[in-house]
């Protein structure tokens, strides 16, 4: 989750504090969107593995939101 957090820090220009705060309510917003295998999985990939780890996870975001992979 670090390398998110820095990634969003330095594309908006917030600080590391309000960057973590972003992608922490973003997270939970997915979660509460996602049904529970995926939101587990992006729980374990932001948790463990980092953006990178996301795999099918992500590739099944953007069917979720409309746009395919």
């Amino acid at each position: 989750m670090e390398e998110l957090i820095a990634q969003v820090s330095q594309k908006t220009g917030l600080p590391a504090d309000r960057a973590q705060t972003a992608v922490e309510t973003v997270l939970s917003f997915l979660k509460s969107k996602l049904p529970a295998a995926i939101g587990g999985q992006l729980d374990q990939a932001v948790g463990g593995a980092g953006v990178a780890g996301l795999g099918d996870a992500a590739k099944g975001l953007g069917g979720l939101f409309g746009k395919q992979s």
